[in-house]
């Protein structure tokens, strides 16, 4: 479907759905180009992950040695420790 700006404007949102619901994309002409509205498909499920490999400071083996007896409690309660205070001037 090709429009022109004021079209576009004027019926926005139903142009956005028929383009969502057709797949048909939309073709806007302004000042003498050419403008395009397709819908781009959405990658499913692990392919949406980005890998965040830097965040693990240190070695990540380290982590499967972690010990929780100090946290855990047999009533399943946790037992909070103090964090360090937040710098001054902040709050």
């Amino acid at each position: 479907m090709r429009l022109n700006a004021t079209r576009l404007r004027s019926d926005l949102y139903k142009i956005l759905d028929r383009v969502l619901e057709t797949g048909e994309p939309a073709e806007i002409e302004r000042r003498g180009r050419l403008l395009r509205i397709t819908p781009m498909a959405r990658p499913a499920g692990v392919e949406r992950i980005t890998p965040h490999a830097e965040r693990i400071v240190g070695d990540p083996d380290d982590l499967v040695e972690i010990g929780w007896s100090q946290e855990w409690r047999p009533s399943g309660a946790i037992v909070r420790r103090r964090r360090h205070p937040a710098p001054r001037g902040r709050s």
